[in-house]
């Protein structure tokens, strides 16, 4: 009996083991189509609005010029500002090598002789090949959004239709089922990125005063890093941390200046991102902290940068879906955090 229910183990185990692989190798196709899925959840209210008193192709015309206004407004305040810092970079990348240096002989001197082999490997024109890289990336994901627009465009004028054909008898009972959770995941998915980006906004607002105060420069680059990289749990604000401490230590070769900065954007990010966020976001989007962790690195390895933004999205339409099903309601019970 054990024997047969291990072999029957087999096929959904191998099953999901190439249906993952196919979305690693093919991430070309499928990153673009989830991101389009996601955005038509989160404007298809707008076009259906604009339907009631404009023709069709109007509406959607109108819905996807101000979803390209909002991408392109939130893409470039995080290229304008790695833009930025790779400038400063090239000018003060001297101050780096001198610490860099300063910290070689001050760990030699006390015996860490690794730090010689690090510091052999280790030169400021990684951090500056780094930035520029940040910056080259955003500035390079013009065929992405292209396709992003594309399979939007396509999407948006097919929901309808696809609505229709789900709640058709022929369809029935799964049709039903897949509408209600569409329609769940999207109004899931509306007050997530609308609760994101003023968190996001206000995270930038105060890192930005928090820079003026310190005297940190940059401080409008820093801010638009951190209203960007907000998007991204986690490893966004990680990263919108660690770099501003890294400056601040070649700007003030001090190192109590740079904890100062450490500890004062690390309490921004925890107030806003573990207090704020969920008391707005209520009990409807309570979602396990590990699963988030989870899915945040796990469709990162999959799928880069993309895959860490649309990580979150994922998790929500997973634990949807599994809610809805007696068989894998247990999932979404240990995901979200809470009994459903």
């Amino acid at each position: 009996m054990a024997r047969q229910s291990g072999s029957q183990m087999i096929g959904p185990v191998a099953t999901g083991i190439l249906v993952l692989a196919l979305l690693h190798f093919a991430q070309a196709i499928f990153v673009p189509l989830a991101f389009s899925l996601f955005v038509i959840a989160l404007v298809c209210p707008i076009q259906s609005a604009l339907q009631r008193r404009l023709p069709r192709l109007i509406a959607l015309l109108i819905t996807i010029v101000v979803t390209l206004a909002v991408i392109v407004a939130i893409s470039s305040s995080v290229a304008w500002g790695f833009s930025k810092l790779g400038q400063w970079l090239f000018a003060n990348a001297g101050r780096f090598q001198l610490i860099y240096v300063n910290w070689t002989d001050w760990l030699e001197g006390h015996g860490v002789a690794i730090a010689g082999v690090l510091a052999d490997r280790f030169d400021v024109r990684w951090l500056v090949g780094f930035t520029q890289g940040m910056a080259g990336r955003l500035n390079s994901f013009a065929g992405f959004a292209l396709l992003v627009l594309v399979f939007t465009m396509l999407g948006l004028l097919e929901v309808d239709d696809f609505n229709e054909r789900l709640g058709t008898p022929a369809a029935q009972p799964h049709g039903g089922q897949i509408l209600l959770a569409n329609r769940e995941i999207g109004i899931k998915l509306r007050r997530f990125m609308i609760v994101r980006t003023f968190a996001s906004v206000l995270t930038g607002l105060v890192v930005w005063m928090f820079a003026l105060v310190a005297g940190l420069e940059l401080a409008a680059a820093w801010g638009a890093i951190a209203f960007t990289l907000n998007y991204i749990p986690f490893l966004g604000p990680f990263v919108a941390t660690v770099l501003p401490t890294l400056f601040a230590i070649a700007q003030f070769e001090s190192w109590p200046m740079a904890v100062g900065v450490f500890v004062g954007l690390n309490l921004i990010q925890f107030v806003i991102g573990s207090y704020l966020e969920p008391l707005l976001i209520g009990t409807s989007l309570s979602i396990s902290p590990f699963a988030v962790i989870f899915a945040v690195f796990f469709w990162s390895f999959m799928w880069g940068v993309p895959g860490a933004f649309i990580g979150v999205p994922i998790l929500i339409a997973f634990i949807v879906y599994c809610a809805r099903n007696p068989s894998s309601r247990w999932v979404a019970i240990l995901a979200s955090g809470k009994p459903i």
